[in-house]
């Protein structure tokens, strides 16, 4: 019989799939102490993961490990130098999370364009009369948007684009021209150049070190004064203080942050007491119906790779 550790408790549609597999045992444990997590995957077969660090202290301790099921697509918490050595897969949810992902990136852009949380608090806090007074919203139509990064999320996101009637362009190195222009976008080959014609801009790619700080002051005083920065992908993409001042200084009409590069965000995080800033708790994805999908994929993952079933676009080159 397998044995599986689930860090981190998943939904219980994922849970009922290992209750209902006798060659499976499971604990689920919330405690994500580096000595309490060395002891308990001593001797586990597999391991499920959401966004608690996974290091190579850990890993190292692991001598039965083969499936790291990582519950989300990110991988950036799980130390992949060791992994690799111990010849230990990686699969991810790469099917459950895109369409919750691409909603909540709608959802920041146009509560930031539209004033959302501005115009909400005039009303309940008794200034009805005041609207003359507030700042103008902004439309969403033929608007340049960018989307970097097309992987299932991109592509999700400029379908609703697209239902905007927003001009979308993509920078993605990894995609062709004619899949992404078959998708009714425009691919262009310079994040940075690009970046500043645009209207908003959306991140959806990964952190590593071409990508840490990519937007940052240098590239934000250049941009239109009316561009709108989303990053729902990974903390550390945006250098946060360059972006607060940047907003400060007007060069940008305003942001929205789901991911930080110390999560939580620390109290002396400039970006906590920005009121041009549109933030969430890292819950892009946190629909009811994506945590069913994320729960029973993070299993399934580990049912095909112990079957041999396990798809290769599920599986992270390390």
């Amino acid at each position: 019989m397998k044995k599986i550790l689930i860090i981190q408790p998943i939904h219980q549609e994922g849970i009922k799939l290992l209750q209902n597999n006798s060659e499976y045992e499971f604990e689920v444990v919330e405690n994500i102490e580096i000595n309490f997590l060395k002891n308990k995957i001593k001797n586990c077969d597999g391991v499920s993961i959401r966004t608690a660090k996974l290091s190579g202290d850990v890993i190292e301790a692991a001598n039965n490990l083969k499936i790291i099921s990582r519950h989300g697509v990110g991988y950036d918490n799980i130390d992949l130098k060791i992994s690799k050595q111990k010849n230990i897969t990686l699969a991810i949810t790469a099917t459950a999370n895109a369409v919750a992902v691409a909603e909540h990136v709608m959802f920041m852009i146009l509560n930031i364009s539209k004033r959302g949380s501005m115009y909400d608090d005039t009303v309940k806090s008794g200034k009805f009369n005041d609207r003359n007074k507030l700042p103008k919203t902004v439309e969403l139509w033929n608007k340049n948007i960018l989307i970097a990064g097309f992987g299932r999320i991109g592509q999700a996101l400029i379908k609703r684009c697209l239902g905007f009637e927003m001009k979308v362009f993509v920078f993605d190195p990894f995609v062709s021209k004619e899949f992404i222009e078959k998708r009714g976008g425009t691919k262009v080959d310079n994040l940075s150049e690009t970046s500043k014609d645009m209207d908003a801009i959306s991140l959806h790619i990964p952190l590593n070190d071409k990508t840490k700080n990519i937007i940052n002051y240098e590239l934000l005083k250049y941009m239109k004064k009316n561009c709108i920065i989303i990053n729902a992908a990974r903390g550390g993409i945006v250098n946060e203080v360059d972006l607060d001042r940047a907003l400060n200084e007007n060069l940008v009409f305003g942001a929205g942050l789901d991911v930080f590069e110390t999560e939580p965000p620390t109290e002396n995080n400039p970006l906590l007491k920005n009121k041009k800033v549109f933030l969430s708790p890292h819950t892009a994805a946190f629909t009811e119906e994506c945590m069913i999908r994320m729960g029973k994929e993070t299993i399934q993952n580990i049912f095909d790779f112990f079957d041999g079933s396990l798809e290769d676009s599920k599986k992270v080159k390390l």
